[in-house]
This record gives C-alpha cells, structure tokens and sequence, in this order.
C-alpha cells in the first residue's frame, strides 16, 4: 500500500519568490527574494535591444543632453537606462 502524502517534487527554500506552500510566483515578496539580475548575468543580454528600451533610452538620453550609440545589447541599454534614470530624476519606485 502507498500513500500520496509525499510528493517526488524538491522542496523550495522559503526566501524564493513563491507564495508560502504552493508554486505561485509572487511579487512584492521579502526584500531578499527579487528576481532582478545583474545585465550582465543575462542569459539574452547580449541580443540587440528591445523596442520598448530603444524609445526609452531615446527620451532620456534627450532628457539629460546625451548621445548613445543605437546598436546596443540588452544589457548595455539596461545599464544605460539605470544610470540616465538617476541623471534626469526619473528613478522608479
């Protein structure tokens, strides 16, 4: 006779991004449980930008007087948005 009481699954630590007894991702968790990663620890960092970073870059960049290259990655626009964020005071949150 065998019981279903136990699952084959892994265990997930608690700090993860997951609701408390189940495998729903959340947001908003503890400040240790962000999914944000560092551009350069992107798996398609290195892919052309996106469309939605391109306009974005553009207005800051005219915001704060700077010319960038268009031909970005996805990780050098990231970076670039970050630092022009603080330049022009658009930082979010």
């Amino acid at each position: 006779m065998t019981s279903n009481t136990h699952s084959n699954e892994p265990t997930r630590p608690a700090d993860d991004d997951t609701a408390a007894g189940t495998d729903q991702e959340v947001l908003g968790g503890p400040q240790g449980s962000t999914t944000e990663k560092d551009p350069d620890d992107w798996v398609t960092g290195d892919e052309p930008m996106t469309g939605a970073q391109r306009s974005y870059l553009d207005t800051l960049a005219r915001e704060a007087g700077e010319e960038i290259p268009a031909d970005l990655t996805k990780a050098e626009a990231s970076e670039h948005i970050d630092r022009l964020q603080g330049a022009t005071g658009r930082q979010p949150g």
